[in-house]
């Protein structure tokens, strides 16, 4: 175990911050001694790690928290999330340097704002925070899966896999195409009546989670074939254009 001075030399996170973190219950130490000592074990840093990969995507600490203790969090699915929102953080960091550089070599100010939209990482964000926190959506999905089987949750899944199977049988076809757009309102609607309200911000965002390269992508390739989940991300984003 680790005293709270340790774990802040450890991880650089600020004694006060671990004070507050405590206070606010998003870290309680493993154990306070009788001398009022906070003392932190190895599953206590591994939440703090988790905290602080979710502080450098920008979440609040409120919902942090709620993500956290929700009762569907998944500590590896989420580290997958985490991975991907820092990469599209990455890319977005890569594409300001750039058009920095662009700005220093010419000497004039470039009328082109494109760099600067966070779009598609709010987007993303967001619905990692409907699957994980207190949101809306996860409150809805918990009130609509209530009481359900094991076998009605699984012939829902299965419905939802024909729907990609169909996107598959036309993937020689333009995401454009309107039977690719038909597909595309056939899923929101199915979502929203067995899931969630799936508007066009969530579809966009389940979009972006269909080419993450997890489970999901793999799912939805093994449903319609390879290709599939881009396929569909594609038809998604003309959709919600």
């Amino acid at each position: 175990m680790k005293t709270v001075k340790e774990v802040s030399k450890l991880t650089g996170v600020s004694v006060r911050t671990l004070h507050h973190y405590d206070a606010i219950g998003l870290l309680k130490p493993t154990r306070v001694t009788e001398a009022g000592y906070r003392l932190y074990d190895d599953t206590a840093l591994r939440r703090l790690q988790t905290i602080l990969l979710f502080r450098e995507l920008q979440f609040p600490l409120k919902e942090i928290k709620e993500i956290l203790d929700s009762p569907g969090f998944d500590p590896m699915d989420a580290l997958e999330q985490q991975i991907h929102l820092l990469e599209l953080q990455r890319q977005h960091l890569d594409t300001l340097i750039s058009h920095a550089r662009k700005i220093q070599m010419t000497g004039v100010t470039l009328m082109d704002f494109t760099p600067f939209d966070r779009s598609e990482m709010d987007e993303y964000a967001a619905q990692a925070k409907a699957k994980w926190g207190k949101t809306d959506a996860y409150q809805e999905f918990e009130r609509k899966t209530a009481g359900q089987t094991p076998a009605q949750l699984k012939s829902t899944g299965e419905a939802l896999m024909e729907i990609f199977a169909q996107f598959g049988a036309i993937r020689h076809l333009s995401p454009a195409s309107g039977e690719a757009q038909a597909l595309v309102s056939r899923l929101q609607s199915f979502i929203t009546e067995h899931y969630y309200t799936c508007t066009k911000q969530i579809l966009r965002g389940l979009g972006q989670m269909y080419i993450a390269g997890d489970s999901m992508t793999e799912n939805i390739n093994k449903a319609g074939g390879d290709g599939t989940a881009e396929f569909a991300h594609q038809a998604i984003e003309v959709y919600c254009k």
